[in-house]
């Protein structure tokens, strides 16, 4: 009982973190010119707010709570991630698609990022208790954890097989859900061909640097994963619960809040869109890697 409730008083301490931490950098880097025009578009907002630090909080809780490492090495491990999923690989796509934005908007947005992860992460490793490794934790103390040792041959051939993976589900769920929305179709200015690959040929034809930039993202999307996957306790499948609540949650829970460069219908067929195929792409990178999966036991006896 008493563990239990300190875990909740840690998780509430986190949220309280997050919320400021996010409230305090955005407003002083992002807020618009003009504030929300009634109370009740405030209160909105402050709504939504709070439940991306709701939901980004339950995700980093459980991946620090469950990581072998702990101090330095997890406090960089969380900026690295929680800066990747929630900064870089989003507004890479917002510079793409979004070229008319306010004069000096998309640095902004990448200063706001790095400065929120730089508060976040060495606070949450503190609140969440894991400065030191735990006593008579071996695995925090060992470099050498056999999950991903495999031959550069091999990591090749799963990276081309994870970036092939990553563009037919980009892709397909792009289409098959986001583009059926007409409020994104009427945003973007373009229209439903009518058939999925007619709509692929379309947007090779209109927008053929698009397809590069989803295979360098591919790429960005698995060098976050790997860090995750070495440092999870338990077995492979909780790193891939671990590394889908990343990519799933934090790279898209900033959907939900309201913003003057794109409308609540048009953020919510994102969500929707990207929520998804993060969260199957995360566990889909996982088994991609950790194939064949063996137990950490068998792992363990490989190594000795």
């Amino acid at each position: 009982m008493k563990a239990t409730l300190l875990t909740a008083i840690r998780f509430v301490a986190l949220i309280i973190l997050y919320f400021v931490c996010f409230a305090t950098v955005s407003g002083a880097l992002l807020a618009p010119n003009a504030g929300p025009s009634d109370a009740g578009e405030a209160s909105g907002a402050l709504a939504a707010l709070l439940t991306v630090s709701v939901l980004n909080s339950a995700v980093l809780a459980y991946v620090i709570i469950r990581s072998r490492w702990a101090g330095w090495k997890l406090i960089l491990t969380i900026f690295f991630v929680l800066y990747g999923v929630t900064t870089v690989l989003p507004q890479i796509e917002t510079a793409f698609f979004l070229t008319r934005l306010p004069p000096g908007m998309l640095p902004r947005l990448f200063l706001a990022g790095a400065i929120i992860a730089a508060l976040v992460s060495p606070l949450a490793v503190l609140i969440l208790g894991k400065r030191k490794p735990e006593r008579g934790n071996d695995d925090a103390k060992d470099e050498s954890h056999p999950r991903l040792n495999m031959p550069l041959g091999q990591w090749a051939g799963k990276l081309c097989l994870i970036v092939i993976l990553y563009v037919i589900i980009y892709f397909s769920f792009g289409y098959f859900i986001a583009w059926q929305s007409a409020a994104v179709r009427a945003y973007y200015g373009g229209r439903d061909p009518g058939s999925f690959l007619s709509q692929l040929s379309s947007v090779m034809g209109e927008m053929p640097l698009l397809f590069p930039l989803q295979v360098v993202r591919a790429i960005l999307w698995a060098a976050i994963a790997v860090p995750v996957i070495r440092m999870m306790k338990g077995r492979w499948w909780e790193a891939g619960l671990a590394v889908s609540l990343l990519f799933g949650v934090l790279a898209t829970s900033l959907l939900l809040l309201p913003n003057p460069l794109m409308p609540r219908a048009v953020r919510m067929a994102h969500l929707l869109e990207t929520a998804t195929s993060n969260f199957l792409f995360g566990w889909l990178i996982v088994v991609v890697l950790c194939w064949p999966l063996r137990s950490e036991r068998a792992l363990a006896r490989q190594k000795d």
